[in-house]
């Protein structure tokens, strides 16, 4: 216990799936956790259980592709809490579909919400890290932003984008003693991923390459999260971090 404590922890897409269990492992290990996301009802319900069980956490409405709300929640939260310690970029949706079926307007959704995303994210919480003198920003990606892998480009090129850009901003910001890393997940089961694992064909071909032969629980990849965000990962900077069940390895 105590991995994170009192850290103020902001996550996006913290409402369902890994983002919940994100944040709950975080408010467990001592952080004072933000809950973010579109879907209010949810997210409320993530922090309240949070507090129920003697974590600290709130939720925040947010909209990752929309920059006036990025301002308003980070500016929110440095004046009830006077900084953020860590940002998980977590918010994400996945698009099943090869290059050749994707609309623009598809594509540009993926993006924006992925990437642009990560974007905002990252710009809106720096001058509060630089001013604290530190910071561990980690994104979102996946192991579809390391691999290719039929009827997804536009999730793929996205998570490919997300993977790069955490070792840009490694770059930039590790003068400012900010840390930034990607973690890779591989086949998890999570509501986003649901339908596509009920489909005995579609889980038959992702596990058979998953060597641990059964999907993540979210709660695996949010251990990965924990340690970065924790000061254990002090010498981390511009990792990939994958948690994908040995999937990755052949």
């Amino acid at each position: 216990m105590g991995r994170v404590q009192d850290k103020v922890i902001l996550v996006s897409g913290g409402a369902m799936g890994m983002g919940r269990t994100h944040c709950e492992l975080l408010a467990r290990e001592g952080g004072q956790v933000i809950v973010s996301d579109m879907n209010a009802e949810l997210g409320e319900q993530v922090a309240a259980g949070i507090r129920k069980a003697g974590g600290r956490a709130e939720f925040v409405p947010l909209d990752v592709t929309d920059e006036t709300q990025w301002k308003a929640v980070v500016d929110g939260a440095i004046a009830r809490y006077g900084r953020i310690d860590v940002l998980v970029n977590n918010a994400g949706i996945l698009l099943m579909k090869p290059v050749h079926e994707t609309t623009t307007e598809e594509w540009d959704r993926v993006f924006n919400v992925n990437v642009r995303g990560c974007f905002f994210g990252i710009r809106a919480v720096v001058p509060a890290m630089q001013k604290a003198g530190a910071g561990s920003i980690i994104n979102i990606s996946s192991i579809y932003g390391l691999i290719g892998a039929p009827g997804a480009t536009a999730y793929q090129s996205s998570k490919g984008a997300v993977r790069l850009m955490a070792k840009s901003c490694a770059v930039d910001l590790a003068p400012f003693k900010i840390r930034v890393n990607s973690v890779h997940p591989g086949v998890i089961d999570t509501p986003m991923t649901q339908d596509m694992l009920s489909q005995p064909q579609f889980r038959a071909a992702a596990l058979a390459m998953t060597l641990t032969g059964r999907p993540a629980r979210p709660e695996e990849v949010s251990q990965a999260v924990l340690f970065l965000a924790s000061d254990e990962s002090s010498y981390v900077v511009g990792a990939e971090l994958v948690v994908d069940g040995g999937y990755t390895t052949m």
